[in-house]
């Protein structure tokens, strides 16, 4: 048997057992076969435990049905860090600061109101050049040839110049908001 023959990963999402389906696996989405096991809960484990994997056990909600029926049901599912949260990252001892994507309701919908008219459709469009700009100037300014961090270069420098500029606080203090 040839180690490197490419795996049919529509065959083995099929044939493997459900219980062995780790969708965290960042391999799927590298060699973009994720889609296959996606079917495969759909289909047969639309409301799928993954009990082992790197990052801890998890939930998958595939199915969209299901996915708005957890959505709005807070008292049967928590978003809060109390109860396992949403986040994968390390922990920090006891640390948990609070985030308003893991709050659960009414807290979760005070804090949504206070933030809402700046992040309105008609207040974002109002910033469409600038956002254009910093992007283009965000990507141009990327290393070429070599590796980075993209969530570090990117995913974070954007969020805190948007952030800061939003909620006008001092531009050259943006990475403490991320």
């Amino acid at each position: 048997m040839n180690e490197h023959a490419p795996i049919d990963h529509a065959k083995l999402a099929e044939s493997m057992p459900l219980e062995d389906i780790n969708v965290s696996d960042p391999k799927l989405y590298q060699q973009d076969v994720w889609m296959h096991y996606f079917d495969r809960l759909r289909r047969d484990a639309p409301v799928h435990y993954c009990k082992d994997s790197p990052i801890g056990p998890f939930w998958s909600i595939s199915k969209y049905k299901d996915i708005v029926s957890v959505e709005v049901n807070h008292k049967a599912f928590s978003s809060s860090s109390t109860f396992g949260g949403i986040t994968l990252r390390d922990r920090t001892g006891d640390l948990e600061l609070p985030m308003f994507i893991a709050m659960d309701q009414p807290k979760h919908d005070e804090q949504r109101k206070i933030v809402q008219p700046i992040v309105s459709p008609a207040n974002l469009a109002k910033f469409e050049g600038l956002i254009r700009s910093r992007i283009q100037n965000t990507l141009d300014s990327l290393p070429r040839g070599e590796a980075f961090d993209w969530v570090d270069k990117v995913s974070i420098e954007l969020t805190g110049q948007m952030l800061a500029t939003l909620f006008d606080f001092p531009f050259e203090q943006r990475r403490k908001l991320t």
